[in-house]
């Protein structure tokens, strides 16, 4: 049992005394606004179970004990959900968007216009911040659209507001943690409540394999043996690119953003552009605001985050040479992932592309989980934006290796989020046929013969023949041998979209059918080449020599539907800039579809995959009857592939012009003075607003946000630029985004810069010692361990004190207190310099003392009842005097006259205050007298972790006697 002190009695008492002075005058006050949606006080009402909260891989199978009361939880959100006639509303508004003779064809909102319209109302978020307050938690940030709520934190906190447990699980020896149980909000907040995020560490899965260490004999790309690997050239000529970069389009005025979960190492970048013969031009890194630091693979995970990271950014900018390209990512609090980063680019409006390789299978995701996400992808193709998702790569089963499903489960047919959504392009996998084996050696036709021992870089010649992506049957080839196939299915979660219609093979069925288009994806029928330092790919040194290792021998080679989406992002950025859709295009699937439901267009802008299945193929290992059921592929559209892959060439000349207003493209720049500012130093950031073509100027205001706070507005210059200055009160990764507006001649642009404040490199430390070894109090009476807590490493910070005990049962009711000159009462140790800091931790064994005495606290049956810590002072009676119970009447009412939000709180607060005095009148005393402690020998361990910062923490222990 871990257990921790309240506030001392003399602060309670000044804070009851402050709370409670306030109330009567919530009463007096008058009636409160009612809120469009939430119609009464979220405070005073009863808890209601969010179903499907309860995320699928908390099994109690894998339960590893709970989580410390005071870990911080930094930035859990809430998702809100839209009403009836607003979800109508907003889908009528995407259908017009994309309706050349409709008056709002591509008049794009901005995040605030979508708040206006579709996001909660301002009084509603101000009642849930109030209530959130209330529980103790910080209010992070409120999404620009008015849809997302973020705040921190301790995990006692979440228990006591969410009722439930957080606990660790560990499965496959890999450790998260997430909540035990089901939530339950207060019911008043209930109907407008989609989801509660951020409370887990279970991510979303990239949807890449690897291929075995493929060394320099033989070589790639027609070298030394002929055997081939798709570069950069190869894939521009086999999908017919080519002809686009010819006319002078490569995605010029676009930007592609890519999601993540860890940070990268641009060198990489740059050694693929290299090798592969690119202008080099690193991606613009925009950590989430809020997510942690920059780090490789948080959690210290070498499961190819940032691999895929790299091959993202990779193909997407060789495909779009000429446009942008952001990689927003989240930092090292595991319990954010790359859909947190897929949300961030859309409420944030960045980019006029996303590309996503992360997905989860329905069934792990939930239905809950579905909707809140959904609910926020909507906004983009409102906005302008394209989503382009990888769609699996365990072919119709997408639910295979997870370990928290059965394995019925694991084999149903299934597909991934976010490809599934209806907003999202889905993405599948192709592979070079084996029937004729000339496919895959050079001199064949299709790939340049070999014409000397060195490698040749690009040397496709033309289309190669595609069939379905499975390889299944040959899954041991992979470096992670299992399923290998392009996904593809039924969603059980989403509709089907008005457009998914008019092309032979469509199923009938009143669902969303996945995917849309399909691109080479094999890591064996030939395999991508791609470059990074992530350790997972077994090579030291990728790409130092051309597209070879440190010892010239070794290739990193993969494949999945990683590389389909970014390439397929990367054709949309050039499909933006020839159809003149400087502000992007939003949803493209409509476009899609009207050109492959004309047979004459399909049969030139498409290659139609007719042959091959992803079926479970791998045998009894992966599918327990050898063979389970998938989708073949057919003419027209099937569920292996889609409406097939692309000639890019005849579908670029194929798809419509703009015919509506065509802004010019801008870009806008973010340049700190220094990227290593001080602590409370102020930094310049020159923001830099350009026009993609011509010499204009744009003209019009900025939006400034800082580390994801409040945005502020500013004017441009006449030579349209701005110098913001800001300093940072704390070391770390820093952020400014940028959002320029737009004028009547100019399409809005977002641009970015992080800067690294000079701090403390190596984290802090501290230790934990305790004197005497052994503690020993005569039974009835009490004693005091001193505890010393040692800084290290420039540690500075509040360092939060709990212990265990041996035998919890027996020391049921132990009292304890601690006691010190630098704590605040409530457990907790403040470092404010290099010299270390004692308390005093006291054992009482006399338990009639926690009852009478308002120092002491006890570990009793409450502890047990909260499934968690509980402090005495709910526990024992309440000595508040009746007189500070009803003044607290009296501030609320001046608090409610004050301000709205102060309305909420001023509720809560006669409510409380109404409690308090009921209390004084003499409730909550028990008659029942508690037996003492039993003599014997226990061992006490006492935890002492930053306040902040889990990880930085200490353990020591003592032994206690009771004699």
């Amino acid at each position: 049992m871990k257990t921790m002190l309240a506030l001392s009695w003399h602060k309670r008492i000044w804070v009851c005394g402050l709370i409670a002075a306030s109330a009567i005058a919530a009463n007096s006050a008058g009636a409160q606004s009612v809120a469009p949606r939430i119609r009464s006080e979220i405070g005073s009402s009863e808890p209601a179970t969010l179903k499907g909260s309860l995320h699928p891989q908390a099994q109690p199978q894998f339960d590893a004990g709970r989580m410390p009361s005071n870990n911080k939880l930094n930035g859990v959100s809430i998702v809100f959900g839209r009403t009836a006639a607003q979800e109508a509303d907003l889908k009528a508004l995407i259908a017009a968007q994309q309706n050349s003779a409709s008056p709002l064809y591509h008049q794009w909102l901005t995040p605030e216009q979508f708040a206006a319209r579709f996001g909660m109302a301002e009084s509603d978020l101000n009642k849930v911040e109030a209530w959130l307050e209330q529980q103790g938690f910080t209010i992070d940030s409120v999404a620009r659209s008015r849809n997302v709520i973020r705040f921190s934190g301790t995990v006692r906190q979440v228990e006591q507001a969410f009722s439930t447990q957080m606990h660790y699980y560990k499965a496959a020896g890999v450790q998260h943690f997430a909540p035990s149980t089901e939530l339950s909000v207060p019911a008043a907040m209930a109907p407008v409540v989609l989801a509660v995020r951020n409370l887990s560490d279970f991510r979303p899965k990239s949807q890449v394999i690897l291929r075995k260490n493929v060394s320099a004999r033989p070589g790639f790309t027609s070298s030394q043996t002929g055997t081939v690997y798709f570069s950069p050239g190869d894939i521009e000529t086999a999908y017919n690119i080519l002809p686009a970069f010819s006319s002078g389009y490569t995605g010029s005025g676009q930007t592609i953003v890519i999601v993540g979960q860890s940070a990268i190492v641009t060198s990489d970048i740059e050694n693929f552009q290299n090798a592969a013969g690119l202008p080099v031009k690193d991606p613009t890194l925009m950590l989430m605001p809020g997510t942690g630091s920059s780090e490789i693979n948080p959690g210290g995970s070498a499961a190819g985050d940032e691999l895929e990271s790299d091959l993202d950014n990779e193909w997407s900018g060789a495909i779009a040479k000429g446009a942008t390209i952001d990689f927003v990512y989240t930092g090292s609090n595991t319990n954010y992932g790359a859909f947190d980063a897929l949300e961030y680019a859309v409420t944030e409006q960045i980019g006029t592309i996303i590309s996503s390789s992360y997905g989860d299978c329905e069934t792990d995701l939930g239905s809950a989980n579905a909707a809140a996400l959904d609910s926020i992808l909507a906004e983009a193709p409102a906005q302008g934006q394209t989503i382009v998702s990888a769609s699996g790569d365990n072919g119709s089963t997408s639910c295979y290796g997870y370990s928290n499903l059965t394995t019925a489960q694991q084999e149903a047919l299934a597909v991934n989020y976010p490809a599934s959504s209806a907003y999202v392009t889905g993405v599948g996998g192709t592979a070079i046929s084996l029937a004729n084996s000339a496919y895959l050696k050079a001199g064949d036709g299709y790939w340049e013969a070999q014409s000397s021992s060195a490698d040749e870089i690009s040397s496709a010649l033309q289309y190669i023949p595609e069939v379905v992506w499975n390889d299944d049957t040959i899954s041991e080839a992979s470096s992670s041998p299992g399923l290998g196939a392009g996904g593809g299915g039924a969603s059980v979660f989403f509709t089907k979209p008005s457009w998914q219609t008019g092309v032979p093979g469509i199923p009938s069925g009143n669902v969303r059918y996945v995917p849309d288009v399909s691109l080479y994806s094999s890591p064996s029928y030939p395999g991508y080449l791609y470059c990074s330092s992530d350790v997972s790919t077994g090579i030291t040194g990728s790409c130092s020599n051309g597209f070879r290792d440190t010892n010239d021998q070794y290739l990193t080679i993969a494949g999945g539907t990683s590389f389909a989406a970014p390439i397929f992002a990367g054709m949309v950025a050039i499909l933006n800039q020839k159809a003149g859709y400087t502000s992007g295009q939003g949803l493209v699937n409509p476009e899609l579809y009207k050109l492959a439901s004309n047979s004459t267009t399909y049969a030139s802008a498409f290659h139609d995959i007719t042959s091959g299945s992803n079926a479970c193929t791998g045998g009894s290992t992966y599918c327990s009857s050898g063979g389970e059921s998938g989708f073949s592929a057919t003419t027209g559209y099937d569920e292996a592939t889609g409406l097939g892959s692309v000639n890019f060439g005849n579908l670029v000349t194929a798809w419509a012009d703009n015919t509506g207003v065509s802004l010019i493209g801008t870009s806008t720049s973010v340049t700190p003075t220094s990227t290593a500012p001080l602590i409370n130093v102020s930094d310049n950031f020159t923001i830099s607003v350009t026009s993609d073509t011509g010499s204009t100027t744009p003209t019009g205001t900025v939006d400034i946000s800082v580390d994801g706070g409040t945005a502020v507005t500013e004017t441009l210059t006449s030579n349209g630029t701005y110098v913001f200055t800001t300093s940072f009160s704390s070391a770390g990764t820093h952020s400014v985004l940028v959002h320029y507006a737009g004028d009547t001649t100019h399409a809005a642009s977002t641009g970015s810069a992080s800067v690294n404040v000079a701090g403390t490199t190596t984290p802090g430390k501290i230790t934990l010692s305790a004197a005497p070894s052994t503690l020993s109090v005569s039974r009835g009476n009490s004693g005091a361990e001193t505890l010393t807590v040692t800084p290290s490493n420039g540690y500075t910070g509040t360092v939060m004190l709990t212990f265990d005990s041996s035998n919890d049962s027996a020391l049921t009711n132990l009292c304890y207190d601690f006691t010190t000159t630098t704590s605040s009462g409530d457990g907790s140790v403040a470092i404010t310099g290099t010299a270390a800091v004692t308390t005093q931790l006291t054992f009482d064994t006399n338990a009639s003392d926690c009852m009478t005495s308002s120092a002491q606290k006890h570990i009793g049956p409450a502890l047990h009842r909260m499934g968690g810590v509980k402090t005495a002072t709910s526990n024992g009676p309440n000595p508040v005097p009746l007189t500070v119970a009803l003044g607290g009447l009296l501030l609320a009412g001046f608090l409610g006259k004050s301000s709205r939000k102060f309305h909420t709180i001023a509720g809560l607060i006669a409510l409380l205050a109404v409690g308090l005095a009921v209390s004084a009148c003499g409730g909550g005393n028990s008659s029942s007298t508690p037996s003492d402690p039993p003599k014997g020998t226990y061992t006490i361990t006492v935890t002492g972790t930053d306040s902040v910062t889990s990880t930085i923490t200490s353990q020591t222990q003592f032994t206690f006697v009771i004699d």
